[in-house]
């Protein structure tokens, strides 16, 4: 195969990836801390004014601080999110991973369909003998025909 330029994929001598990941500007190491500093400044807010008499602020802070540890949570959770496409030899594998769940589907290079599900701006359908996975979620709406061409054309390539 020679080596045409891709966007989205990197070419590694006859293999194709694809990696597309959810854009998150914070590392959950990074949400811990922010949040640890969260905790350290409204319990210390909290505690003043408890000192002063109002005794209700700290189990208000107490709520509010656990409700932001869920919301963060379910951030960290997703934060890994994103999708792997791979072309390798006669093989197309798909590895979609949503809140550490990991779904894996593998087809035959040359029987694989790639479409866009309703419009051009749909998610890219993959579908081969029945089988059908949805990718491109983690990509610019706008960009996903572009994504299609790529994999259409690495699949003719190969």
């Amino acid at each position: 195969m020679t080596n045409p330029v891709f966007r989205f994929a990197t070419v590694d001598g006859r293999q194709v990836h694809w990696l597309l990941r959810r854009n998150c500007s914070v590392t959950p190491l990074q949400l811990v801390w922010t949040y640890f500093a969260l905790c350290v400044v409204s319990m210390g807010i909290g505690l003043f004014f408890w000192f002063q008499g109002a005794t209700l602020v700290i189990p208000f802070a107490s709520l509010e601080l656990i409700a932001v540890g869920v919301a963060f949570l379910v951030y960290a959770k997703h934060s890994t999110d994103g999708e792997r496409i791979a072309l390798l030899d006669n093989r197309l594998i798909v590895e979609l991973e949503c809140a550490g769940k990991l779904e894996k589907a593998e087809f035959q290079r040359g029987w694989v369909r790639v479409e866009p599900r309703s419009d051009d701006t749909s998610l890219i359908e993959l579908s081969e003998r029945g089988r059908t996975i949805q990718v491109g979620r983690y990509i610019r709406p706008e960009l996903r025909p572009q994504l299609a061409r790529e994999i259409r054309s690495a699949l003719r390539m190969a």
